[in-house]
């Protein structure tokens, strides 16, 4: 490396660690004019300079080396160890071969860093290269969905339905499976309905969403107060079949309560299919009101589709002898304080909260109003079913019993 070369060299890594520009040209032994001449050489690489106190770059930090690669992406990316080895074999003129066998990294990794942090003239210096990359890295980014108002239209009419960010974000990605300027992820959706300065999605739209919350929050909660069932069969009594989802007829239930609980509506959720029956109790929803609902509803299911019921221990669902002898399914309860355990079911209810608001009297919705309700969250594709609806699978079941 000739002396003249080391001096241009060293000049741009005095200015990349924030000395000035004459400063640098002192330390280097150069001309301000010089200096000046190679400054603004560089000015097609994208740095800017600031003509103030020091003439520093933008961005850089007022001592020391710009922050290594390493510690920016987990993926290896060039460091300024490696840009220094590139502007060396460069000079003695390796081909991009020889200078990927160096850092080893491919003879393309090397050919891209010199076309795109190379100088207008040809030349690759290695600090002022790490700087662009490193400003590149930096730059702002656009949000996907601020670029695409249609596919802004698209999540407002499905979230108008009722539909989840994940259910949607499945079905744009089954409808653009070849490219990915059709669809986002469930993440982006949710981003933009609680940042609101991201995407172009309605300020309003939070409310469509289960739990209606216009800001994320962390999980956790309380379950409630579990109830004695000491001769009742216990979930870890359930044959291996119901956990793996292998044969229908397992039923998961629970009631989902209206405002101070004084209102309730029973769900039934059949843990293959998801298919989701919803119980109609108007009045009280104590123990005999809950029985018999849940015995009215069932009864005409084939029996092979009523193999089992599991229940959260609330009290409402003390008379479960009287349901297992009737439905002749037998009636498991899951362990003290794990909702867990019926997943399903939880899930479901939370997809239901769409129209069974927290809060609100549950009494006003009719049996008709129900129906309804049910009949569409059936009808609604699921990702857990290939994108089926429950519908679409509980029909299999019945023809081919048939």
């Amino acid at each position: 490396m000739t002396k003249s070369v080391e001096t241009v060299d060293r000049f741009y890594d005095l200015v990349c660690r924030g000395w000035s520009i004459q400063s640098a040209a002192d330390a280097v032994g150069v001309s301000r004019t010089r200096a000046s001449f190679l400054w603004h050489r560089s000015a097609p690489m994208r740095l800017e300079v600031i003509n103030g106190k020091n003439g520093g770059l933008r961005g850089c930090p007022p001592a020391g080396d710009v922050p290594d690669d390493k510690t920016v992406r987990h993926r290896r990316a060039l460091t300024s160890e490696d840009r220094a080895v590139i502007a060396a074999g460069l000079r003695q003129h390796l081909s991009y071969q020889q200078i990927g066998d160096l850092i080893d990294r491919s003879k393309s990794v090397v050919s891209r860093e010199v076309q795109r942090n190379g100088g207008p003239d040809g030349t690759y210096w290695a600090p002022l290269a790490h700087r662009v990359a490193h400003e590149r890295r930096r730059r702002p980014k656009s949000f996907k969905l601020a670029e695409q108002p249609e596919l802004c239209q698209q999540i407002e009419e499905w979230m108008d339905q009722g539909w989840s960010p994940r259910l949607i974000a499945s079905m744009l990605a089954a409808d653009h499976s070849h490219g990915s300027m059709g669809r986002v992820s469930h993440e982006t959706i949710y981003q933009a309905l609680y940042v609101q300065t991201r995407g172009s999605l309605r300020a309003d739209l939070h409310k469509r969403l289960s739990l209606k919350r216009s800001a994320r929050k962390a999980h956790g909660g309380s379950s409630r107060d579990s109830s004695p069932y000491k001769e009742a069969f216990k979930i870890s009594q359930r044959p291996a079949e119901v956990a793996d989802r292998a044969v229908p007829g397992h039923w998961e239930g629970d009631l989902i309560l209206g405002a101070a609980g004084g209102s309730a509506v029973g769900t039934l959720v059949e843990r293959s299919t998801r298919f989701t029956i919803l119980l109609h109790l108007p009045g009280r929803h104590d123990a005999n009101s809950v029985a018999e609902a849940m015995i009215q509803q069932m009864r005409h299911l084939p029996e092979h589709l009523r193999r089992s019921i599991t229940w959260d221990r609330g009290t409402e669902l003390a008379a479960y002898r009287r349901i297992q002898i009737e439905l002749q399914a037998p009636v498991y309860f899951c362990d003290p304080h794990s909702p867990w355990q019926r997943g399903t079911n939880e899930n479901t209810n939370r997809l239901l909260r769409f129209w069974l608001e927290k809060g609100t009297d549950l009494s006003v919705h009719t049996a008709e109003d129900l129906r309804r309700i049910a009949d569409t969250l059936n009808r609604r594709p699921r990702p857990t079913l290939d994108l089926q609806t429950p519908a679409q699978r509980l029909n299999e079941l019945l023809n081919r019993a048939a």
